[in-house]
């Protein structure tokens, strides 16, 4: 038990001290903007079917759930209120941040983690190059921009979805169903979700990073710290979501 806190502890204050050099490395020159759009592709447009495809499905599930249960009570005009609440809420970046720890957050500890082993890391600070400079703050900057980007089209197509569903498989009034998408739409209810999603892309790229960069073992230690950055990333978002919402709502 005792092992297992210090342990904790420690990855905590792993976490904390890469968080710090990112904050501290960011202003300082030089500033590498073609890494940080290169990531920003392999982070945004390289994910768009998979972001798209759950919006869209996620929004048609919501609506078969929901149509039926207002229906009972001469409500069903208000699914699109429910719908579209919930995806710019909560939904479109709860659902998003997971699927960007398995894709991206992998990838980044799977990466530094083969850097760090075959040395490559070592070489960048023989050659006067700060590591986290040149690897990490294009990650994690380019991650925490383009998240809340995906989100925004998460929240459209979703909306869509469950337009679709609502609208010709269930035949709710179409009219009805835009206008009360947005009639108890805020302007604070998208910019929370807009919010959670960037705190989320910066979480799941500093964890996958982290991992990848205190990678030990070889081989069998680029696997163990893939699968860590995954775990650490999913839970910390879902943890990190309740306390979100606490201060937003």
């Amino acid at each position: 038990m005792t092992r297992a806190l210090n342990d904790f502890f420690a990855e905590i204050g792993h976490f904390a001290q890469m968080f710090w050099d990112v904050l501290r490395w960011t202003p300082r020159r030089p500033w590498d903007f073609g890494e940080l759009l290169n990531q920003m592709v392999r982070v945004g447009v390289l994910s768009l079917p998979v972001v798209l495809l759950t919006a869209l499905f996620t929004g048609a599930v919501m609506a078969l759930q929901t149509y039926g249960v207002l229906a009972r009570v001469n409500a069903e005009s208000f699914t699109g209120s429910i719908i579209a609440l919930s995806m710019v809420r909560e939904l479109a970046a709860v659902l998003a941040a997971p699927r960007r720890a398995g894709r991206c957050g992998s990838a980044m500890g799977a990466e530094l983690g083969t850097m760090r082993v075959t040395q490559q890391i070592d070489a960048l600070e023989v050659l006067a190059t700060n590591p986290v400079h040149y690897l990490v703050v294009p990650r994690v900057w380019a991650t925490t921009i383009v998240l809340p980007l995906l989100v925004v089209l998460s929240n459209v197509v979703g909306i869509y979805g469950g337009y679709l569903v609502s609208v010709v498989l269930m035949g709710a009034n179409p009219v009805s169903y835009i206008d009360r998408s947005f009639q108890f739409m805020e302007l604070a209810d998208v910019t929370s979700g807009l919010i959670k999603a960037a705190v989320f892309g910066f979480i799941i790229a500093l964890i996958g990073c982290l991992k990848g960069y205190r990678t030990r073992g070889g081989a069998k230690g680029v696997g163990n710290s893939t699968t860590k950055a995954v775990v650490a990333a999913s839970i910390s978002v879902l943890i990190v979501d309740f306390f979100l919402t606490k201060i937003l709502f």
